[in-house]
């Protein structure tokens, strides 16, 4: 396997992107980089410092703030010697990275930081333009997928492991906006790069899936 592999992989939410990735990242000890986290700051910045009205100041203020990932089981998110990764996995905080990921101002700043991030090579990342506008070179690029039901089902069962209220009808509908939004926004909207290698995970398990791809890494 090339050393410095870039692997992409994109899909609507609730696919299993990050289990996979995460889990792939491990076989192939290669660096996992969670796009979506990084939206995710920028919601919980919004919220705790009242910055929900001016999305491009919201962009600006990121450019002097420390934002990186450290460990790898589990994978810590640090903003500005913070570590925010119990308070970035709420569903309104999940719901409001989407809303906030729409605006060009703060989709520019964060595509800076992952390609900055991702330059070296020897990673795995995953998102919703993964593929296509992070890291369209990449070595390897899939894209995941999974029917509204199932991916609902997941979504449901994560935020109930995680101590967070879950019902399966409030988040499938809010999987439904929020592909609504991924696919018809302006900037970025998700798409099947050219190239990818579409996988359905619908009755797959994690295995499964990590097999096929670190397959096509290998």
């Amino acid at each position: 396997m090339k050393e410095n592999i870039v692997i992409a992989i994109d899909g609507p939410a609730g696919a299993g992107k990050s289990t996979t990735a995460k889990a792939v990242a491990a076989r192939l000890n290669i660096r996992y980089l969670d796009t979506g986290a990084m939206y995710r700051a920028v919601a919980y910045v919004a919220v705790t410092e009242n910055r929900l009205g001016d999305p491009e100041a919201l962009a600006l203020s990121f450019e002097s703030r420390t934002l990186e990932f450290t460990g790898q089981n589990p994978q810590r998110l640090v903003l500005d010697g913070k570590d925010i990764s119990s308070e970035i996995r709420t569903p309104e905080i999940s719901e409001l990275a989407s809303q906030l990921s729409a605006h060009s101002p703060i989709r520019k700043e964060m595509v800076r930081r992952q390609q900055a991030m991702i330059a070296e090579g020897g990673v795995i990342l995953e998102g919703r333009d993964a593929t296509t506008v992070i890291a369209p070179q990449a070595d390897i690029k899939i894209y995941m997928t999974a029917s509204l039901e199932e991916r609902a089902k997941r979504r449901t069962v994560e935020y109930q492991d995680r101590g967070t209220a879950g019902d399966f009808g409030a988040v499938r509908a809010e999987i439904l906006q929020r592909d609504h939004r991924d696919i018809t926004r302006e900037d970025s909207p998700l798409q099947v790069a050219d190239s990818a290698v579409i996988i359905e995970t619908g009755g797959k398990s994690v295995d499964e899936v990590v097999d096929e791809i670190v397959r096509l890494a290998e």
